[in-house]
């Protein structure tokens, strides 16, 4: 019977991790059970930084983004002697379960730390949305919201001056920002590694939009090309003047969405069941339309069925 759980936020901060470990503390609270808060991730459980959680902790914290626990990487986590560390710090706190709200490398760490005793769940936190067996990661829906927000404001200015902006996202792992941000805004290209890049292509789309508009938009995902070159490259063989920005980790903060504060609630609730309910080397996920519960080797499963699709929507589009 678990009476003890601990609670940590690990990789890159996402908006909704708040509203996770609110729910995580909150939910566990009300079934019984102490709550303890790892700072700054597995860095935080190795150097034992672990404080109890209790109603008063999490208040007033959902609608601000970021984390309040922190997070940091551990490259060094890989290693057996410094998870048996962490481990037994653990232990010391009669902690009895864990709750990983993260992204994929956070699950590996996770199911790691799980072979050796720990019964771990986690709750997928990631701008990226690039964890294969959920739908929908905690904090994508802000991030591709913020995105939206600034190529709609550049579009502005584009349009004034007669010009291509070309805007660089996150995701340098996985398309998902750039292909929802490039169909939001009626962008004429979308760059990300999923489906290539192709300098002629792009500059013939440019060449079509002006012939029937004042600007375009091409949106790129992280480490794809270099925007400044293709900013030249597009001013020196197309009607319009470019210009590059670059979103960066803009992307990461502010205040959750609704999305993202309702789905982040019900993952963290969730999460605390599935611990209560023996689950272990399982996470939280999203799948056609239901809250479901999976294996960590299940849900680290690539699946870019859907991030298919919609590319081949936008294409049809511009």
């Amino acid at each position: 019977m678990i009476r003890r759980i601990g609670v940590l936020t690990s990789g890159g901060d996402a908006p909704g991790m708040n509203a996770a470990i609110r729910a995580v503390t909150r939910s566990a609270i009300v079934k019984g059970l102490e709550v303890f808060g790892i700072h700054d991730g597995y860095l935080g459980m190795y150097e034992n930084r672990i404080e109890r959680l209790y109603r008063k902790s999490v208040s007033e914290k959902m609608r601000a983004g970021g984390t309040f626990l922190g997070t940091a990487r551990l490259v060094e986590f890989d290693q057996a002697e410094v998870r048996q560390v962490a481990l037994e710090n653990l232990r010391n706190f009669n902690i009895e379960g864990l709750v990983v709200i993260g992204g994929d490398g956070s699950y590996r760490g996770g199911l790691a730390l799980s072979k050796m005793g720990m019964p771990v769940v986690g709750v997928p936190g990631t701008i990226d949305n690039d964890i294969g067996g959920t739908d929908y990661t905690i904090g994508f829906d802000t991030a591709i919201n913020t995105a939206v927000e600034a190529v709609d404001k550049l579009r502005d200015t584009s349009n004034s001056h007669r010009r291509c902006s070309i805007i660089e996202v996150m995701g340098r792992n996985r398309g998902d920002i750039a292909v929802w941000t490039a169909m939001a805004v009626g962008a004429e290209v979308c760059i990300c590694k999923e489906f290539g890049f192709n300098l002629q292509e792009v500059i013939e789309n440019v060449r079509r939009a002006a012939q029937s508009k004042r600007h375009a938009i091409i949106i790129v995902a992280e480490n794809m090309v270099k925007v400044e070159e293709l900013a030249q490259e597009i001013s020196a063989h197309t009607p319009f003047e470019a210009r590059a920005t670059v979103l960066g980790h803009v992307q990461r903060g502010g205040s959750p969405t609704v999305r993202d504060r309702v789905f982040a609630s019900v993952m963290g609730a969730t999460a605390v069941e599935a611990l209560l309910s023996g689950k272990d080397r399982h996470c939280v996920c999203y799948r056609d339309g239901k809250i479901v519960v999976m294996t960590f080797e299940e849900a680290l499963v690539d699946d870019q069925t859907d991030l298919l699709e919609k590319f081949e929507i936008f294409k049809l589009l511009w």
